[in-house]
């Protein structure tokens, strides 16, 4: 298989996540390998690339604050706990990307903010605009209301939902271990480091059950199910140790460390793939001959001045589709406006969106970036 590791070194945005057993000491937060962690994305972000940490470790820090013998068994109390902890695991970030003069955000989801659709949008458009100011966010699971997330309880999978929702270039998923191995190494001393691999390859599931615990199915088994999640908008994943020294610059350097598992297409084709064929259509807009023309030869947003008609009840961030004035399906794509809100900025020049709904979402009603042709 050619070598991609180079490729992958250029990427521009990135997601890190880093796991409990990287982050943690003695039940509490190890603030050593939060500060190298938090300077090699500082370093990261001085040569132009964006991104965003998704990061555990708020169970352990509230443990330690409430000075907790063992993790509570009841949900409620899981949740509480979570909470205290949220509160220092932020502010271990916030002094360590301080000595850098770096800003943190913290942002809290959970797994409905990446089915609705309108939140969807709003957590994607205010994680751009953090990434466009230089800002770093600090991404968790939303522990105090998501009981599902805490029974689930996997930050690998937030982490690539979060590559799908900024259309990362690349997933690094820091742990304590060496990468993945086609078994498990302290049973199978011959065991082999999987170096490059797709996220197609059958194997992949056997390899990341070839243990237990950790390094198996409590650990591997959801590393290879987020990265088939990052796959779905072209991002490549690296399974890395985190406790590796400049365990980040290497991989920027494209050295060869940890496990690189490759999308089995392109970013466009699985987004369009992904936008094309997995999602209900929601509603219809009906085209004058130059949208039409606009986005089956230029490749460009469409604008609410071309539009001609409006049906169906959608709301912001659904699908619909975009016909002509035959009914000739041509494109579909996330909408920036609900039904009534498009209906009445329809044949309107985007300099008149404010004038008409007194705000502005988005200059165009649905971006290129969201928008397949059919």
């Amino acid at each position: 298989m050619m070598n991609t590791r180079h490729q992958f070194s250029q990427a521009r945005r990135v997601v890190v996540k880093v796991g409990i057993n990287v982050l943690t000491l003695d039940q509490g937060l190890n603030l050593p390998v939060i500060a190298s962690i938090s300077h090699e994305i500082g370093h990261l972000m001085s040569a132009g690339r964006q991104v965003i940490l998704v990061s555990s470790g708020a169970m352990a820090a509230g443990m330690r604050k409430l000075q907790l013998p063992e993790r509570p068994s009841a949900i409620p109390a899981r949740q509480a706990v979570a909470a205290v902890g949220q509160a220092g695991l932020i502010l271990a970030y916030e002094n360590a990307f301080d000595r850098d003069g770096r800003k943190v955000a913290q942002i809290l989801l959970t797994a409905e903010d990446m089915t609705n659709r309108k939140r969807y949008l709003n957590a994607r458009n205010t994680l751009n605009t953090l990434l466009e100011w230089g800002v770093v966010p600090i991404v968790n699971e939303n522990d105090t209301v998501a009981t599902d997330e805490l029974r689930f309880g996997d930050n690998d999978t937030l982490a690539a939902l979060a590559a799908n929702l900024v259309e990362a270039d690349l997933l690094v998923l820091l742990t304590d271990q060496m990468g993945l191995f086609d078994g498990d190494p302290r049973i199978h001393h011959d065991a082999t480091l999987i170096s490059e691999s797709r996220v197609n390859e059958p194997l992949l599931d056997s390899w990341a059950g070839a243990g237990t615990s950790g390094l198996g199915r409590g650990g591997m088994v959801t590393k290879v199910r987020a990265a088939r999640l990052a796959a779905r908008s072209g991002t490549a994943t690296i399974i890395a140790p985190g406790a590796q020294a400049e365990v980040l610059s290497l991989i920027a350097r494209g050295e060869e460390t940890g496990t690189l598992l490759l999308p089995a297409q392109g970013p466009d084709a699985a987004r369009k793939r992904w936008l094309a064929g997995h999602l209900q259509v929601r509603g219809r807009l009906v085209l004058d001959a130059g949208a039409v023309r606009v986005l089956q030869e230029s490749g460009r947003s469409l604008l609410a001045v071309g539009v001609k008609k409006v049906v169906g009840g959608f709301s912001r961030g659904e699908v619909v589709s975009c016909v002509d004035l035959q009914g000739q399906e041509v494109a579909r794509g996330l909408v920036n406006y609900g039904a009534e809100e498009a209906d009445r900025i329809k044949g309107e020049p985007s300099s008149r969106i404010q004038d008409i709904l007194g705000y502005v979402d988005e200059e165009e009603l649905i971006h290129r970036d969201n928008l397949v042709l059919v």
